[in-house]
C-alpha cells in the first residue's frame, strides 16, 4: 500500500506540472463578457488567487461560481476543468469526477477534453485501498487509465495513465490471489482454480503469476488433476526457472512422483502458447 501512496503523490506532482501551463494559457482572454452579479474576470481571479494559494476547496467552489453566473461565457468553459483540477487538489475525487464528466459532455470537442479524462482518471487511482477491501474503485480506475491510453495515446497524460495502468493491474491480481488462498486454505479447489486463473488469464504482467502458477499446481494435484498439475509447474519453469515458487511446485509433484510435463490441450497451454 505504501508505493500506492508514494505513486499517488508522485501522480498528483505530474498533474500539477501539466496544470501549470494549462492554466497559464486561460489566465488572459479578449473576449468581452456580460457581467451579472459580479464581473466574470473578478470572480475568475479571486478563484485562481485561491488556487495559487492551495486553497483548493474555496477555489473549485470559486470556479464553480464562474460557471454559475456566467454560464455561457469563455470563462465558463476554462472553470468548468479549474474547478475539477480545484476539487482533485482538495481530495474531493467524487467532485472531481462529476466535474470532470460535466465538461466532457458539455465540450466533448474541446482541446482540454483529454485532461478532463485524465483527472478523472487519477481520481479514481488515487482511491485505491487495500487488496482487502471492495475493488469497486480499482476496477474504476483501471477502467478509466486505459481510456486515456487509448484514446490520447500520443500525449502527456496516456504516458502517466500507462505506469498507473501497471500498478492498477497488479493491485488487482492481488485481490483475486487473496480470495484464491483463502478457496485453497478452505480446500475449495474448483473456487480457488477460478481465481488463480484469473491472474493467468487477465494480469500476465503482474507481479503475482508465478505464485498463482505454483498455487495452480498445488490446487490441481490435491484434486487429482496430476495433467494440469504437471503443466503449471512446467509453465512456472518456463517462464520463472528460478523462482522459489517453482521449487515449491516441483517438490509438490516429485513427492507425488510426478515431474512438470506440458499438456498440449490444456487452457494453460493455450494461454501461454505464443512461449512454448
Amino acid at each position: 500500500m505504501a508505493t500506492f501512496r508514494m505513486k499517488a503523490f508522485q501522480g498528483k506532482s505530474l498533474s500539477v506540472l501539466i496544470f501549470a501551463a494549462f492554466v497559464m494559457a486561460g489566465c488572459s482572454s479578449d473576449v468581452a463578457e456580460t457581467y451579472q452579479e459580479e464581473p466574470v474576470q473578478l470572480l475568475y481571479n479571486r478563484a485562481l488567487a485561491d488556487l495559487n494559494a492551495e486553497n483548493y476547496f474555496e477555489a473549485a467552489k470559486g470556479f464553480d461560481e464562474v460557471e454559475r453566473q456566467h454560464p455561457y461565457s469563455v470563462w465558463s468553459n476554462k472553470a468548468q476543468v479549474m474547478s475539477a483540477f480545484a476539487y482533485y487538489q482538495s481530495n474531493k475525487y467524487d467532485q472531481a469526477i462529476l466535474a470532470a464528466d460535466r465538461f466532457i459532455e458539455l465540450h466533448p470537442g474541446s482541446k482540454d477534453v483529454p485532461y478532463a479524462y485524465y483527472l478523472k482518471a487519477i481520481s479514481y487511482y488515487e482511491q485505491i485501498t487495500g487488496v482487502g477491501r471492495d475493488q469497486k474503485v480499482t476496477r474504476q480506475a483501471l477502467d478509466a487509465l486505459e481510456k486515456v491510453s487509448r484514446r490520447f495515446p500520443n500525449t502527456e497524460y496516456a504516458r502517466d495513465a500507462r505506469l498507473k495502468l501497471d500498478l492498477t493491474r497488479d493491485h488487482l491480481a492481488g485481490k483475486e490471489m487473496e480470495i484464491g488462498r483463502y478457496y485453497l486454505n478452505t480446500k475449495e479447489y474448483i473456487a480457488a482454480i477460478n481465481r488463480f486463473r484469473q491472474v493467468i488469464e487477465r494480469y500476465q504482467t503482474t507481479t503475482h503469476v508465478p505464485e498463482a502458477l505454483h498455487r495452480l499446481t498445488e490446487a490441481y494435484l490435491s484434486l487429482g488433476i496430476t495433467d494440469e498439475a504437471k503443466t503449471a509447474a512446467a509453465v512456472l519453469g518456463y517462464n520463472f526457472p528460478g523462482s522459489e515458487w517453482y521449487e515449491d511446485s516441483y517438490a509438490l509433484l516429485d513427492k507425488a512422483y510426478l515431474k512438470p510435463e506440458v499438456k498440449e490441450d490444456s487452457w494453460l497451454t493455450k494461454t501461454w502458447k505464443t512461449i512454448f
